[in-house]
């Protein structure tokens, strides 16, 4: 197996997301206290965001909307201008929040963009997602940049015609196995995958065991070692 292009995810693989989004459920379900026990704000939420993610798509917008429709279902429309006002906060804190690189990302970018083609594959919200891109200081070692709405081996398939590489010589990074590696591997191509310490519960996925087109490894910086060994070479 050779590879040309190696696809690269951005949310929790590149910087922290998922611990924001924890950090601000957590201030969330406090606020909802008056009316609601904690645990039961949580579940009520992530069922709004499951529902909602054909409507909202991913991203920090559609979890502030999916906050606010849960509030006033939760309390019954009694809970006030200053507390909705007070959640829309909660989502513009998040969406201005800097970009904090994890350990090694750049320098194996960097390591990585000698060697091959990188492409960005994330999802999310269009403008929140380039705005995090540009601010990275990464955006030069990418010869592509997609935000989709979802990824599926549909859509690796169209992002793949599209940069003009055949599956089984591309290689996606991430650490989603739901979103970053099955699908690839699905339509041919293989993955590594570097798991974040904390995984959104929509983004859980039934273990895929051992598998020749798929590494696993526990930080981005051991990603130049694992397509070694992907590739035998």
């Amino acid at each position: 197996m050779g590879i040309d292009v190696i696809g690269v995810d951005a949310d929790d693989t590149l910087w922290h997301s998922e611990g924001h989004f924890v950090v601000t459920q957590e201030r969330y379900v406090e606020l909802l206290d008056p009316w609601v026990e904690r645990d039961t704000a949580a579940a009520a939420l992530l069922e709004a965001e499951r529902r909602n993610l054909r409507l909202f798509g991913y991203g920090v917008k559609g979890f502030t909307l999916s906050m606010i429709e849960t509030a006033i279902e939760l309390t019954d429309g009694e809970i006030d201008g200053a507390r909705i006002h007070q959640i829309v906060q909660f989502g513009k804190e998040m969406l201005d929040h800097p970009v904090e690189l994890l350990d090694g990302v750049a320098e194996t970018l960097h390591r990585l963009h000698g060697d091959f083609r990188l492409a960005l594959v994330t999802k999310g919200d269009l403008f929140h997602q380039e705005s995090k891109v540009a601010a990275s200081g990464l955006a030069d070692v990418f010869g592509s940049v997609d935000v989709v709405a979802e990824k599926d081996a549909a859509t690796y398939r169209r992002l793949l015609d599209t940069i003009d590489v055949p599956a089984e010589r591309f290689c996606m990074v991430g650490n989603s196995m739901r979103s970053d590696i099955a699908p690839v591997v699905e339509i041919g191509g293989c993955g590594i995958h570097v798991p974040y310490h904390v995984t959104w519960e929509l983004e859980h996925v039934e273990p895929l065991g051992d598998h020749p087109r798929i590494a696993r490894v526990d930080s981005i910086v051991a990603v130049p070692e694992a397509v070694r060994s992907l590739t035998g070479s």
